[in-house]
């Protein structure tokens, strides 16, 4: 089964400063619960994500075992939205479109997540038990890290 995650934060910022700050790859490292462990393991090139962009980590998801996670940036329109893709990782599927829309006094952020666990019916009932819970305390987190940063 394939399941969604759709968020929307509003953040008091110019869309400049929105994109400037959620477009640098190296800001999903502020925006992960440390309990993650998130470690890049390429090299980042260039400032700003770009289409066919790869990005490779560790991070440590289920009782500190570290896994590979490589994700690829596969849509890029500048100021509307990013899309990326892992090609390597914990997930049978995973798609994350992030978009960003002018609204009065700031910029609305919404995160819209596709995503299907590996090993069939066992990853469905993972999914139940523990995977959607951490993923929405991931969001939480980052939810939770941008109004530090922004408001």
């Amino acid at each position: 089964m394939v399941y969604s995650l759709q968020q929307t934060q509003f953040l008091p910022i110019s869309l400049d400063e929105a994109w400037d700050f959620f477009s640098h790859p190296k800001n999903l490292a502020v925006m992960t619960p440390d309990y993650l462990n998130l470690k890049f393991t390429n090299e980042l090139f260039g400032e700003e994500m770009y289409a066919g962009q790869v990005i490779t980590y560790k991070v440590k998801p289920i009782l500190g075992i570290p896994m590979f996670w490589m994700t690829e940036i596969t849509h890029v329109e500048p100021k509307k939205f990013f899309v990326d893709e892992q090609r390597v990782g914990p997930y049978a599927l995973w798609h994350h479109q992030h978009h960003f829309k002018v609204v009065e006094g700031g910029v609305d952020m919404t995160d819209i997540v596709h995503y299907k666990a590996p090993l069939g019916f066992l990853g469905d009932i993972a999914v139940s038990l523990f995977i959607k819970k951490q993923l929405d305390g991931i969001f939480e987190f980052r939810s939770k890290k941008v109004k530090e940063l922004f408001f």
